[in-house]
Parts: structure tokens; C-alpha cells; sequence
């Protein structure tokens, strides 16, 4: 499974960002910018927890906002802003992180089992 997502203001929700969010199982990725563009991603395996943030005007507007913590280095909190699918998106995160550190934690173990 794919989820495609694009940040939407505060003002009515209409995505009027060029920030768009990529998540799958594997990994999730932010792309940002228009004239100088930054992706920022983090494999699944590698997040430790998730928060939901709804403000009062993301309420009022079917928004909410994502936080996932990582133990990557380079981006520790990857924040998802103003996503109109916030709690699909959030279980999917919850689960999909978990099946990857489980297959890893199998992959590792096999890796180091005795012939």
C-alpha cells in the first residue's frame, strides 16, 4: 500500500503547499519545495513512535498533523503537516513500522543462527 498526501493550509484545507508526503512500507518521505526542493525520509524500521496534533483550526477544517520519532540522525522528528487522511495514516504508520522492525529483528536472527 501507497499513501500519496499533500500539506493543505489552515485556511479552509486546500493544498496550496508544494510540500507532498510519500508513505509506504518500506519508508516515508516529505518532499519539499518549489525552487530549491529537500526530501526528507525515514525507513520504517526506524520509527520508534508516532504522535497525532490536531489544532482548533485543523479541527474545524478535517486536518490533523503527524509526528513520528525516529533513531535516525539526520531527521529525529519527521513531521507530517495538515493531512486530510490523519488517521489512516497514522495506523498505517503504527503497523507498518512494527512489521519492519519484526521482519529485521527475523532477518538479523537468521543472519547469526549456526549451521
Amino acid at each position: 500500500m501507497k499513501i500519496v498526501e499533500k500539506k493543505r493550509s489552515g485556511i479552509f484545507g486546500l493544498p496550496l503547499s508544494c510540500t507532498k508526503y510519500v508513505i509506504d512500507e518500506e519508508q516515508v518521505t516529505i518532499h519539499r519545495g518549489f525552487i530549491e526542493e529537500t526530501e526528507d525520509y525515514a525507513l520504517m524500521y526506524k520509527i520508534r513512535d508516532v504522535r497525532l496534533k490536531r489544532k482548533l483550526c485543523e479541527r474545524l477544517f478535517g486536518l490533523g498533523t503527524i509526528i513520528c520519532y525516529t533513531g535516525d540522525i539526520t531527521s529525529p522528528e519527521l513531521v507530517i503537516e495538515k493531512v486530510k487522511k490523519f488517521n489512516e495514516i497514522k495506523d498505517f504508520i503504527i503497523h507498518a513500522s512494527e512489521e519492519s522492525r519484526q521482519k529485521r529483528r527475523e532477518m538479523i536472527a537468521k543472519n547469526f543462527e549456526m549451521p
